[in-house]
């Protein structure tokens, strides 16, 4: 709101896409068209029945007019010569045969390439711990995956007098659980 004296402005797309298929991305294609979008899409990889969002967000987002492009990945973005985002290179895919996870797996279809007019793209596919932390702190056990491990009820980690909570020890969750983890680690800091 204070742009030019931030380095950061706020870029209200006109035609927005959003990537990816979870509850944060449809609170981001929402707030696209709350910010004056005249179109906003939800750009999936896989079919709607697969999408790791709650119904009622998918819902919601269909009835304030989110457009969803299933089964289409995005392979790259382009640029107009003011080096503006005026589109992004598209592929269709079909599932294929299921992964270790038990999920169909999604797999490109030869020559489904298309180019889809946006001019303003949010990625909203998941989100990872910063390997920073366990990469510079030495005694601090992770799990495979980067979290942080730590106890259930109090969020004592494997370094004395350190506590961690929220997406960093459980992955990504809810802001809810995120408090939840932050009150029980307070209260076992206090007795520490």
């Amino acid at each position: 709101y204070r742009f030019p004296e931030t380095p950061t402005p706020i870029k209200a797309g006109k035609r927005v896409a959003t990537i990816g298929g979870g509850n944060v991305a449809m609170d981001s294609a929402r707030t696209a068209l709350r910010l004056g979008a005249e179109e906003s899409l939800i750009v999936y990889r896989r079919a709607r029945e697969q999408m790791p969002a709650r119904e009622e967000e998918v819902h919601h987002a269909g009835q304030e007019g989110v457009i969803f492009a299933f089964r289409v990945n995005p392979v790259r973005f382009i640029g107009n010569e003011q080096r503006q985002l005026v589109a992004m290179e598209c592929v269709r895919m079909k599932l294929g045969e299921p992964d270790d996870s038990g999920r169909r797996r999604p797999v490109v279809i030869e020559g489904s390439e298309f180019t889809m007019d946006v001019d303003a793209v949010i990625i909203a596919v998941g989100n990872f711990p910063n390997p920073l932390i366990g990469n510079t702190t030495p005694g601090l056990d992770l799990h495979p995956w980067g979290t942080i491990k730590a106890d259930d009820e109090t969020g004592a980690t494997s370094i004395k007098g350190v506590y961690a909570g929220g997406d960093v020890v459980t992955g990504a969750a809810t802001v809810i659980s995120a408090m939840g983890a932050g009150k029980k680690a307070a209260k076992a800091m206090h007795e520490y």
